[in-house]
């Protein structure tokens, strides 16, 4: 079993975790491609459409605390593995709405399972890894999610929908990911020897008191807020730029394409920035610089034309990436090892309401004036914000404290 001072990570643990991320939020981003059919077939509003994209958003912001104080407490292992068995539950079920209602209450236990499993990667790496390599193996596991949220936005329109013919066929099609996920990570993962994680296991005496003392961190708390803004930003984006790119006269199809351009690209800028960060030893650049991206970007996508509005996409996908894994490294390289899963749970559970009521606010701007231009107002006005708290973030790196790489 690898030790937790080793460079090295087992490939069952890092195959598993980027399979995790893979099936983890890929079924939520079937959702903007076919938002037109969903809306059509089942008589919704765009804020109503939103929100069947958002739900499962929301409820990582709802069960994310939780999730994590079981990962401090059970092990990450068996955190992630019961959340992914919720995952399948709920995706299959999915496939089986026949009416608005129904397809929302089944997202909404898909979203449940999500908020358990998804603390426990940053409690993976912090067990597993020394801390000063924790944003290169959060990169790698995180570069699962980018890879099946692309497939997934690319495909649906493309290859899924005609051949299944109907939204829960769809739903139907996305489910296989989470249910061999749930499959492999319950054999093939282990959690590590019980004298490296023993003392890192939080009894049920002790979890208010470790509540406690996180809640009292204002790091996290600015942490949190700019995941929300993130967040806010992102999913706001990929949940509507099909419907930008459709009122710019693409094809649903093509809309779907470039708007999965903005998830591909997330894949290197996953894998690189935190090495990039590692080299400079500076962590706060890797926060404010793509805030100011995403504000110019937002205020030019009123304007842009169809054709440059892949390089937009593409410029989304890079600073969001790099803001994103910045953020979700640093819990592990403020916080002590035993409070990583509760310290996480936390900036996630607040940082993702800004995922879950970025798409809402977009979609009830876009019933209200029939355009998005006021939506990306908003999202330039929050980006600028964002680059100011950012420099309230105390630097982390290694340059700041003094390690050696």
């Amino acid at each position: 079993m690898q030790q937790e001072g080793s460079s090295r990570i087992p490939w069952t643990i890092l195959g598993s975790a980027f399979l995790l991320g893979f099936a983890m939020w890929s079924p939520m981003f079937c959702v903007p491609p076919m938002g037109h059919i969903l809306r059509e077939q089942l008589l919704l509003t765009y804020a109503q459409t939103s929100l069947l994209y958002s739900a499962p958003i929301l409820m990582v912001a709802a069960v994310a605390i939780p999730g994590g104080l079981l990962a401090d407490r059970i092990g990450a292992k068996k955190a992630a593995g019961i959340g992914v068995i919720i995952i399948a539950v709920g995706t299959i079920l999915r496939g089986t709405a026949t009416d608005a209602s129904s397809l929302l209450a089944f997202t909404f236990l898909y979203g449940a399972g999500l908020g358990l499993a998804f603390p426990s990667l940053p409690k993976l790496v912090s067990v597993w890894v020394p801390r000063e390599r924790a944003g290169v193996a959060m990169g790698i596991f995180q570069s699962g999610i980018p890879v099946g949220n692309a497939l997934v936005l690319a495909l649906t329109m493309l290859v899924v929908f005609p051949i299944t013919n109907t939204f829960q066929g769809v739903f139907f099609f996305w489910s296989i990911p989470p249910i061999i996920t749930a499959i492999l990570w319950w054999i093939l993962v282990k959690e590590p020897p019980r004298n490296e994680t023993h003392d890192e296991m939080v009894s049920s005496d002790s979890a208010l008191t470790l509540l406690n003392r996180v809640l009292r961190n204002k790091n996290l708390w600015l942490l949190a807020i700019l995941l929300m803004s993130n967040e806010f930003f992102f999913h706001a984006w990929t949940g509507w730029a099909p419907t930008l790119m459709r009122l710019k006269e693409a094809s649903p199809e093509l809309a779907g394409l470039m708007t999965s351009l903005t998830v591909w690209v997330l894949i290197p800028s996953i894998l690189l920035m935190p090495r990039l960060s590692n080299r400079l030893g500076l962590r706060k650049p890797f926060l404010w610089v793509p805030a100011i991206i995403l504000a110019l970007v937002a205020w030019g996508a009123m304007h842009v034309s169809l054709s440059m509005s892949w390089l937009f996409m593409a410029l989304v996908g890079v600073a969001s990436a790099t803001r994103y894994i910045t953020i979700l490294t640093l819990p592990v390289e403020m916080m002590p090892k035993e409070e990583v899963g509760t310290a996480s749970g936390l900036v996630l559970a607040i940082g993702f309401t800004g995922g879950g009521i970025g798409p809402l606010i977009a979609g009830r701007i876009l019933d209200l004036t029939g355009s998005l231009d006021l939506s990306f107002l908003v999202l330039a006005g929050l980006s600028i914000a964002a680059a100011g708290i950012a420099f309230m973030i105390p630097e982390t790196g290694p340059k700041a404290s003094g390690q050696q790489q």
